[in-house]
């Protein structure tokens, strides 16, 4: 294992890291979507799929703790490289050049640790019932934990909405280099597909940005409402 050790304690081993586990992310973040944009499908869609995964008990904690120690792996090692490259410069540069440095790779470990934040106030919102605890404890008519509604009413609030948008916008700001950087550290840079990939972060991130701010919106909206009798 000592060699695992090495491998990971170098530059490269954890360019690698960061990478694989942010590919694990990155796959998390698309199937919980899909679970999300059932809430255009209605309410029992909603809390059936809601329901099915609390009826997975230990697995289900089995996935999140495993989904954390990812996370907790991304972000350890990306504080480490980002550490690492400040120290390869001790002294500054005379000239910035930083015309040359897209926004997104400047503010890559400030911006992870800003959607870092705001994940714990999401899970604080819709998994632990901390804030708007009035929502969180309603059922529905199958006597089901009523997701649907405590979405509805969640995003109903601006200032919810407005928070998630802005931690949306810095999510896929995150991507957009992250996915591109990803295809480098693995490889995948050939010049004959240099213009797709460098395409496919911003197309991912913008996918995504849409797909899970249109939830929001449509709460604000009232395109998603509750409906009597539900």
């Amino acid at each position: 294992m000592s060699w695992v050790c090495r491998l990971y304690r170098s530059s490269l081993g954890a360019k690698y890291v960061m990478a694989s586990t942010g590919v694990l992310l990155l796959g998390f973040l698309i199937a919980h979507l899909l679970g999300n944009l059932q809430m255009f499908a209605g309410a029992d869609a909603v809390n059936s799929y809601a329901e099915s995964l609390r009826a997975l008990g230990p697995l289900l904690w089995v996935a999140r703790i495993g989904l954390l120690v990812i996370a907790g792996v991304h972000i350890v090692t990306a504080l480490r490289l980002a550490k690492a490259n400040e120290a390869a410069r001790p002294v500054a540069y005379v000239k910035q050049a930083s015309r040359q440095v897209k926004p997104q790779t400047k503010t890559m470990v400030l911006s992870g640790l800003v959607i870092l934040g705001y994940v714990v106030y999401h899970l604080a919102h819709f998994t632990w019932g901390f804030v708007l605890h009035d929502y969180s404890t309603l059922v529905d008519t199958e006597g089901r934990h009523d997701v649907y509604s405590m979405v509805v009413y969640g995003f109903q609030c601006w200032w919810v909405s407005a928070s998630y948008l802005v931690a949306l916008a810095l999510l896929a700001l995150h991507l957009c280099h992250g996915i591109t950087s990803a295809f480098q550290t693995f490889g995948l840079n050939h010049a004959k597909y240099a213009t797709a990939i460098k395409l496919t972060g911003p197309a991912i991130a913008t996918l995504l940005f849409l797909g899970y701010a249109s939830i929001p919106v449509a709460c604000w909206l009232g395109i998603v409402q509750i409906l009597e009798g539900t």
